[in-house]
């Protein structure tokens, strides 16, 4: 049987998941008479309501006699690590436009990578039912994103098709008839060669991805390139930096539609799971001879953004969380490295303080949010950007990103990028929109999503990608608010907090537990506040005017994780349990914060 291997990539929320889902649907490896959500590749309970996929997953349908495997990968930039291993395992890649926004930061991003790697690249405008759509627009400025890449000639070259993901439909031209996906699947079978399959050489295998089962261990996903081989078969592994060690495959598993099943061998050409080494890595080679060569390493790219994890060590520490200790949390994260090669950990000499470094702000808030279902609780710091030192110099990353706001707003966030070191590339309009494009430092962009979201009114939509390290830029001012500290501990009154709101926004309601140093609002005029939330109303039997008028809170703003970690500031922590999030100052008690101010106003004199 033909084998033809294939990536998904796209910009988030372009089609990428919807159009495997009328691919499985059509090919019938979903049966039409079984009821299944949308997306059904995004299973993962995280993926289904932020609406993103995180993880690369493989699928495979068989269309008219061939195998076709299909890697559906991660549209956010803070997983892109993912896509750029993927991509090496697939002879082609159908590159997802919508056909109105047009190509994105994470397009770009993507494609960038395809190119160098010599990928055969099949564009598919998605979306063209959408009101405001402009498929051959789109399709132009696809043609430029290309050029300005340094795709060669044969790569400009690239076949196109139209799709309506959602309603599982393809067509060559805007004026064919709207039936099903099938054009797509002949479109797939037309330019995507079938894989090479040296069956007959010596067995290679090269992971791309990491997974982990409780009863077998650690699981790599890749492609075998050459040569076959069985289950309860011993191999070598060839490291990245030659090393050689010896292994054993134990089981052999092949993807048929959505289901990894236990296969008897794997074949040259074929993407397959192996279980049974447990040191196995993304871009080692695996072999079953002695003196073969190691296939071209897989680099991942290092990460940009660290946290630090610690004990919780509030006075509310314990109440809530199962895993409470450090040792729970080391374990926790040891075992997510085993499946995420973009994260690293690093430990203090006390082991209360990890710090976890990945690709990104959401790489890290996909992985506390799990922790916090799984009943963890911890703490964690405000994120900082991972600085490179080259010749002397210091670097840091920068991401290319792009905002859609209403037009009448565009001045105030051009305002708010240039205050974060970022620099406007582009300005384009879109009806009542506007669609800014800029460079920006990650440390900017850091606490940028909830800015942008009050700044439009909700109205804002802003995605971003990594682009390259570049000299590192000036000082850039956050949060232009204090914060309003508790400095008390008890139950919060709605007497007081009426009295609090005035001074500005609160985090908290009435019947809120609340500790001394626990942050419950914010304090407009800049500086931090300590408060007293805890107050109730004095009780006599003295009547006057007025005394009795209703109290009307304004309704607290509910702080969620991404809130939470986007606002806190250096001297602050995230309290994270499965219950409830926190904001608390690292010094809980007012003393002590007087104390460190004052010993840092003395430093700064000397």
């Amino acid at each position: 049987m033909e084998i033809r291997n294939i990536a998904n990539i796209a910009h988030v929320d372009h089609g990428k998941t919807t159009l495997i889902d009328a691919i499985l649907k059509a090919t019938g490896a979903i049966p039409t008479r079984v009821e299944t959500a949308e997306r059904i590749m995004d299973s993962n309970d995280q993926e289904r309501e932020r609406g993103i996929t995180i993880f690369s997953k493989n699928a495979s349908v068989n269309y008219k006699g061939t195998k076709i495997n299909i890697v559906d990968t991660p549209g956010h930039a803070d997983f892109g690590s993912e896509v750029e291993r993927v991509l090496r395992s697939v002879d082609a890649a159908l590159l997802l436009v919508d056909a109105f926004e047009g190509p994105m930061p994470q397009t770009r991003f993507v494609l960038g990578k395809a190119l160098e790697i010599g990928l055969k690249m099949l564009v598919v405008i998605n979306k063209i039912d959408r009101p405001m759509a402009r498929p051959d627009a789109v399709l132009d400025m696809t043609l430029d994103l290309f050029d300005n890449l340094g795709a060669s000639e044969e790569q400009l070259d690239f076949p196109y098709i139209f799709t309506i993901a959602r309603d599982g439909v393809a067509v060559r031209s805007l004026d064919d008839p709207h039936e099903d996906i099938t054009p797509l699947l002949d479109f797939i079978m037309e330019h995507v060669k079938p894989a090479a399959a040296d069956a007959g050489g010596i067995f290679r295998m090269q992971p791309a991805t990491l997974a982990y089962d409780n009863y077998v261990g650690r699981i790599a996903v890749g492609r075998v390139y050459e040569g076959r081989a069985r289950g309860n078969t011993p191999v070598y592994v060839i490291g990245t930096d030659g090393a050689r060690r010896v292994g054993k495959i134990t089981r052999i598993y092949s993807f048929e539609g959505l289901d990894r099943v236990e296969a008897k061998e794997a074949v040259a050409g074929d993407i397959v799971a192996i279980a049974g080494i447990p040191d196995i890595y993304v871009g080692e080679t695996i072999t079953n001879s002695e003196d073969a060569e190691a296939l071209p390493a897989i680099r991942v790219d290092p990460p940009t953004v660290a946290m630090s994890f610690l004990v919780n060590n509030s006075p509310f520490a314990g109440r809530e969380g199962k895993f409470v200790t450090s040792r729970h949390i080391l374990a926790r994260l040891i075992k997510e490295t085993e499946s995420n090669v973009g994260l690293k950990i690093e430990s203090d000499e006390k082991m209360d303080s990890f710090r976890v470094m990945g690709r990104g702000e959401m790489c890290l808030a996909v992985l506390i949010e799990q922790m916090r279902r799984e009943g963890y609780e911890l703490q964690v710091s405000r994120p900082e950007v991972i600085m490179r030192e080259i010749n002397g110099k210091t670097y840091e990353p920068i991401e290319r990103g792009a905002i859609t706001v209403p037009d009448e707003l565009s001045g105030r966030v051009i305002e708010a990028i240039n205050i974060r070191q970022g620099r406007i590339e582009d300005m384009k309009k879109a009806g009542d929109r506007a669609v800014l494009e800029f460079e920006i430092p990650t440390r900017g962009l850091l606490g940028f999503r909830a800015a942008i979201m009050t700044m439009t009114r909700g109205e804002g939509v802003l995605y971003h990608s990594f682009d390259h390290y570049g000299p590192k830029r000036g000082a850039i001012k956050k949060r232009q608010v204090g914060s309003m500290i508790s400095g008390f501990t008890g139950v919060a009154t709605a007497f007081s907090l009426n009295n609090l709101q005035e001074r500005g926004p609160l985090f908290i309601g009435p019947g809120t537990e609340v500790y001394e140093g626990m942050i419950v609002g914010e304090h407009n005029k800049g500086a931090d506040l300590t408060v007293t939330p805890i107050k109730g109303k004095q009780l006599t039997n003295m009547r006057a005017s007025g005394a009795d008028d209703a109290i009307k809170l304004t309704p607290p703003i509910q702080m969620t994780l991404e809130t939470a970690i986007e606002y806190i500031q250096d001297d602050e922590y995230a309290e994270i349990t499965p219950s409830n999030i926190r904001i608390r100052k690292i010094l809980t008690s007012k003393s002590d914060r007087k104390r460190q101010n004052r010993r840092e106003a003395e430093e700064l004199q000397d």
